[in-house]
């Protein structure tokens, strides 16, 4: 009877990556198949409630007729939520092993986001900021301890540059707010912004962190249809508010029509260029990372401004027509022209495709002046805006242009520079 090979042992050691307690080391920056984990899609989506929530206030202040108020709160509210998220997204991105430790200070994120969310009516109404700032510090506290895992796993420059990111978290700052006159509270909020902004410039000066740009780029844009997904949530909550009143539908029409012309052209902008490529050859992405804040709360802005025309259209507001349509044109425009700036102008050839989106965002501008139908005379002048950029690029488009080993465009910069290969087609819409 011939002897059964021996049975192999079951694992009692798990390998290192299915450990549940790991060294938080960097992850490498030319990972081949770097996607965005289920872990982010959660943190992203727990950001549409707050997103949702400083939208709502932003109405009801517009509306109520404390528009600069409101507007000032709006402002100061999503930094704090654009803050925190990008922080834990520039970090995920250089850091996440994924193991249990990492999973559960990632959901005390998550909790601070919630009580930030539970404070912004509060904020306000009231100028209440204690709950909005205990749940930021609840956020940040968290992150504090990632980057000390990672100072504690690694050495020399990069051990550095985790001590300056664990170290240069403002907290006390921010809980300064809580003392201090209503009066002086922007002031000082405008302080405490700018020296958090600085925080990574200084850090990153001793050990870059090795974030991934195409898994940077992919994670902005989640934020991006995050942003826009509420405002049409928004708007079709104010529209079905009005049609349940039995109010005339004729006059939501254009506002309707025109809302989704806009959200419509927000998405074709945004995301028609491989923005990734522009990252890995740009000697800039602080400021490109930085400048989202302006896509984000424009781009939120939008619904909070259509909810408001459909109050005005309804009478439930004693705002002008003017007042009500520069509350969607205004934010509309801002967008547009951010989005050519950190995205498009980098892939356009010729004044005629720069000159798409600035013309498109003046002449948004222009249309707040058209009353009733100012919504829709934008939303007519954005899809132009989109109908222009394709008959350019395709008239622009030659077959010598080549594409890049990756099969996505190539920058301007980066055929100068050569810091990507090939030549892509510009300015692709």
């Amino acid at each position: 009877m011939t002897s059964s090979p021996a049975l192999q042992p079951v694992c009692c050691a798990a390998p290192a990556h299915h450990r549940p307690l790991r060294r938080l080391t960097a992850r490498g920056r030319d990972e081949t198949h770097r996607g965005v984990s289920s872990l982010e899609h959660f943190f992203d989506l727990c950001f549409i409630v707050a997103i949702a929530q400083a939208g709502a206030q932003l109405v009801h202040a517009v509306v109520g007729g404390h528009t600069g108020e409101g507007i000032l709160d709006y402002l100061m509210i999503f930094f704090a939520i654009w803050w925190a998220w990008m922080n834990f997204t520039w970090f995920a991105s250089a850091y996440d092993n994924d193991d249990v430790l990492y999973r559960v200070v990632t959901l005390i994120q998550i909790a601070g986001v919630l009580v930030l969310t539970a404070g912004v009516s509060r904020a306000f109404e009231e100028h209440a900021y204690l709950v909005v700032i205990l749940g930021y510090v609840i956020m940040r506290l968290a992150m504090t301890a990632q980057w000390l895992r990672v100072a504690r796993s690694s050495r020399g420059p990069e051990r550095t540059m985790a001590l300056r990111y664990a170290i240069g978290l403002c907290q006390v700052g921010w809980l300064g707010l809580l003392a201090l006159p209503e009066a002086g509270r922007p002031w000082v909020f405008l302080v405490m912004g700018l020296l958090e902004m600085a925080v990574p410039l200084y850090a990153e000066r001793a050990h870059p962190t090795p974030w991934h740009p195409r898994h940077i780029a992919e994670r902005y844009g989640l934020l991006t249809l995050i942003v826009l997904g509420e405002t049409i949530a928004a708007a079709t909550v104010a529209v079905k508010s009005g049609i349940d009143e039995h109010k005339a539908l004729g006059g939501l029409l254009p506002i309707v029509a025109g809302g989704l012309l806009i959200i419509f052209a927000a998405w074709w902008v945004y995301f028609a260029v491989p923005i990734h490529g522009h990252l890995r050859s740009s000697r800039q992405p602080f400021l490109w990372g930085y400048g989202h804040y302006l896509i984000f709360v424009s781009g939120a802005a939008i619904g909070a401004g259509l909810e408001v025309t459909v109050e005005q259209a309804l009478g439930r507001t004693h705002l002008s027509a003017l007042s009500a349509s520069a509350a969607v044109t205004l934010p509309t425009a801002l967008f547009l022209l951010t989005a050519w700036a950190l995205h498009s102008r980098f892939y356009k050839v010729g004044i005629a495709q720069q000159s798409v989106l600035p013309a498109t965002a003046l002449l948004v501008v222009v249309c707040t002046f058209l009353g009733r139908w100012a919504v829709l005379a934008a939303g007519l002048v954005a899809a132009l805006a989109v109908a222009a950029g394709v008959m350019l690029t395709a008239l622009g488009a030659s077959p010598e242009r080549g594409r890049s080993e990756e099969g996505d465009a190539v920058p301007l910069e980066g055929r100068c520079t050569g810091a990507a290969t090939g030549a892509g087609r510009a300015g692709r819409r």
